[in-house]
């Protein structure tokens, strides 16, 4: 296997050897249990759990326009209320965003936005944003939106917000954190898997996670009682833009 992901990090820049970083991915992934799985010419997927939730973290080719070359995705099904609809991105990716819808619907040719339009797209021009008097220290490298105002809000009352501020990244690089149809999803920019990266991530991703469960325990009409964690689909590296 660790061939296989030499193999794989070292083919686009003809380099006999992958990276340290790279060689440190799949100790890292066997010392936690997670499984590894390799896609030749594509990506890998990482699969683990925190607690009984399983979550699926992929790095692959961007299966959005708003993020050029690859792509980390982490996603998890939480359960939660297909009303829910929630979405947290880094300002200047909001701005990009906002005057994208702008162009394409207003001044361009289409009335309306289909579903084609990615949902954090649609949810800009659905949905308030927070003020951000109530983001706090957030307020100038985010944005956040949602259906629901107080559950929102809620999420970010605790320890979540102290891992969002702790994300060290250039600002102009896009991240989008949503849930929809019951599901977490982490999305970014990462031209390369180093570890560091996966790991900072992760830690972000898996914060999300515990404040969502909690949020939902204390908010009744935000979780579904019949909604059941879909099994991971058998493809090696499944995307969720197929899944709208």
């Amino acid at each position: 296997m660790l061939d296989g992901l030499k193999r794989l990090f070292s083919g686009a820049s003809g380099a006999s050897d992958a990276s340290p970083e790279w060689d440190g991915l799949l100790p890292w992934a066997q010392q936690r249990q997670y499984a590894v799985r390799v896609v030749q010419n594509e990506g890998f997927v990482v699969d683990g759990r925190l607690g009984a939730t399983p979550w699926r973290l992929e790095w692959g080719p961007s299966q959005r326009p708003y993020i050029a070359g690859h792509e980390l995705r982490i996603r998890s099904e939480l359960g939660l209320s297909p009303d829910l609809q929630l979405v947290v991105m880094n300002r200047q990716l909001q701005e990009k965003m906002e005057k994208d819808v702008f162009e394409q619907y207003v001044e361009g040719v289409q009335t309306r936005i289909d579903n084609q339009t990615p949902p954090e797209m649609r949810w800009l021009v659905m949905f308030p944003k927070l003020p951000e008097k109530d983001l706090g220290e957030l307020a100038e490298r985010y944005a956040a939106l949602s259906s629901l105002k107080g559950w929102l809000q809620q999420w970010l009352a605790g320890p979540l917000t102290q891992s969002l501020a702790a994300v060290r990244v250039e600002p102009s690089v896009p991240m989008v954190l949503m849930i929809g149809r019951g599901r977490l999803m982490l999305r970014t920019a990462l031209a390369e898997p180093e570890l560091p990266a996966l790991q900072q991530w992760l830690r972000l991703f898996e914060s999300a996670m515990r404040e969502a469960r909690r949020v939902a325990n204390d908010s009744t009409d935000a979780i579904s009682p019949s909604a059941q964690p879909s099994q991971w689909s058998t493809s090696a590296l499944p995307g969720d833009e197929r899944q709208k």
